[in-house]
């Protein structure tokens, strides 16, 4: 893994995210954990890092600043929430669905909906793989991990 190519922190504005229930406090700390254990994050004005994170929302735009291990600011920049309000919201519905199943549904039901939730989830991250190359290069994991992380900060 090249160390100037990956995030090795990252951290969420807390004043924009609202208050979370223990199951996606859960979501966010395993989506920081695997992000930082492995991913690939190559700016395309060619600086390397390795870099540290800070995500936030700002006027319904995610709000991107990437800074260097010591927290000194590199660049940042913004990528309008609304290539995503759609897939979010229906990511929202079917995480509730499935965190309701779990507790007493059939298993065919909760792997139906678990089926499901990582298809938006995937459609999600593709989205926003897409919206970062104009900034940034990422693989799909780290993507994954974003989106997860976007998904936390969009709670109200």
């Amino acid at each position: 893994m090249d160390e100037r190519r990956r995030i090795v922190n990252v951290f969420l504005d807390e004043k924009t995210v609202g208050r979370r229930s223990p199951e996606i406090e859960h979501d966010r700390a395993v989506a920081i954990f695997d992000l930082l254990e492995e991913n690939y994050f190559a700016p395309t004005n060619g600086e390397l890092g390795p870099f540290t994170l800070h995500l936030g929302l700002e006027e319904n735009r995610l709000h991107v600043d990437v800074r260097d291990e010591s927290d000194l600011e590199i660049f940042d920049f913004n990528l309008p929430l609304s290539n995503f309000r759609s897939v979010i919201k229906d990511y929202f519905l079917i995480c509730e669905s499935y965190y309701e199943a779990i507790k007493a549904a059939s298993p065919s039901k909760i792997e139906a909906l678990d089926m499901g939730r990582r298809g938006l989830h995937n459609e999600g991250s593709e989205i926003l793989s897409e919206r970062l190359k104009v900034h940034v290069e990422v693989d799909f994991d780290t993507a994954r991990q974003l989106f997860t992380l976007l998904c936390v900060l969009h709670i109200r």
